[in-house]
């Protein structure tokens, strides 16, 4: 099955920490993306989000759990989705960089659909959840900076 790969870019005016800061803290999401609820099912290393930790996210009737794979302090979280999606092995890395006003965000995911023929419009839904996932964290960091 053909993996399929997205990459949405965001610039925030706020710097790198501040956007870091609602990254790794799975309790902000709500407030600045689609997401409706959160919960740490388990905690990582370093507690409570570091590496290993598993955070359960809900929207509507859909339920994802991720884990956290690694978290370099300003630059990059990166994860996978455990369960909650109809596709294998996706995995995403958000990367920070510092720019002349703010923060580059570079949000990137890739996937394989679990059903053939299904991968262009999972890919398109994700898009769009990305877009407004990078685009809310941008302005929300903005305005708490």
């Amino acid at each position: 099955m053909q993996r399929r790969h997205i990459e949405v870019t965001q610039h925030s005016a706020a710097p790198p920490t501040a956007v870091f800061a609602l990254l790794v803290d799975g309790e902000t999401w709500p407030r600045w993306s689609p997401i409706e609820a959160f919960e740490l099912e388990r905690s990582g290393d370093p507690p409570p989000e570091g590496v290993r930790a598993i955070r359960v996210f809900r929207r509507g009737r859909t339920t994802g759990r991720d884990e956290i794979l690694e978290v370099v302090p300003d630059r990059r979280l990166s994860y996978r989705s455990l369960s909650g999606l109809p596709v294998r092995d996706y995995r995403a890395h958000v990367d920070l960089e510092t720019d002349d006003d703010g923060t580059a965000i570079r949000w990137q995911a890739s996937f394989s659909p679990k059903v053939p023929g299904t991968g262009w419009l999972l890919e398109r839904g994700l898009r769009r959840f990305l877009c407004a996932c990078a685009a809310g964290l941008a302005e929300h960091a903005e305005h708490r900076a």
